[in-house]
């Protein structure tokens, strides 16, 4: 699933395609893709709307609209985009498309059908219970040792948790949580204001590398609107390495499946305190 730094890429991406243009046609192509309203009214509200800016909230694309309507657009799994300047395209994949007033297309290409399409009066209608930005201001070492110290379950799972903290996944968190030194399994409410204090540094450090280097690019699952792809894979340390030898320590890096995902570490780094 694209995280906070493949989804910042994409809105970047989506902008001089989109913003200030007009939506001259909306074709949906699986119903369900649209969360709300119905496909006939979202069809209908969305043509002839003017995006005014695009951004991003937690995993969402947000678009601001001249109708003072916002789309917000959740790629879960295997949703990308895709633009054409000489027509639809012919992917079998294509749940919906957008036909600019320039003749452009933007066309939504999901496989697995997870992605969801939101035309909501009000964008915290969707995202009001999303946690702090990790790159905002709010999210500071303070804020991050209180939050932890309130909490008893594994510290790898919370930080998943979007209510806690926005746009976190399951790639940046592994790599956070072995940059820090922090085992996965280890208990939230357990660790020290210097550990929270060092998990804070590695989540800011995992997420501006993940930027800088255009996203993670694994399984062919994230690709630009362009059809590039990221570089971020070829910088990971420990995320889909089992088995591979720490970079820090040179042990043998380890994998565990914690609430139905795989999790990556170092058993040496990353020490599990005894209980």
């Amino acid at each position: 699933m694209p995280e906070l730094p493949e989804v910042e890429t994409i809105a970047r991406k989506l902008a001089p395609v989109l913003t200030g243009q007009t939506i001259a046609r909306v074709d949906v192509l699986w119903a369900r893709t649209v969360d709300r309203p119905t496909p006939d009214a979202f069809c209908a509200a969305l043509s002839g709307a003017r995006v005014l800016t695009i951004d991003r909230r937690g995993k969402y694309i947000q678009m601001a609209l001249s109708t003072g309507q916002t789309l917000l657009v959740h790629l879960r799994m295997s949703g990308k985009f895709a633009v054409y300047s000489d027509g639809p395209g012919e992917d079998t994949h294509a749940r919906l498309r957008m036909q600019l007033a320039d003749g452009t297309w933007v066309v939504y290409i999901d496989p697995r059908k997870f992605g969801r399409f939101y035309l909501v009066d009000d964008p915290h209608e969707i995202t009001g219970a999303l946690g702090p930005e990790p790159l905002s201001v709010d999210f500071t070492p303070e804020w991050l040792a209180a939050k932890v110290a309130q909490r008893r379950g594994e510290i790898k799972p919370l930080l998943l948790d979007q209510r806690f903290i926005a746009g976190l996944g399951n790639i940046y968190v592994s790599e956070a949580l072995w940059q820090a030194g922090i085992h996965p399994q280890r208990s939230a409410g357990t660790l020290t204001t210097p550990e929270a204090q060092r998990l804070h540094t590695a989540i800011v450090a995992v997420l501006r590398a993940g930027l800088e280097n255009g996203g993670t690019s694994l399984d062919g699952h994230y690709t630009y609107p362009s059809g590039g792809t990221g570089q971020h894979q070829d910088y990971l340390r420990v995320y889909d390495r089992a088995g591979e030898q720490c970079p820090r320590c040179g042990y043998t890096l380890e994998r565990i499946v914690q609430g139905q995902r795989s999790t990556y570490f170092c058993p040496v780094c990353q020490i599990q305190p005894t209980p």
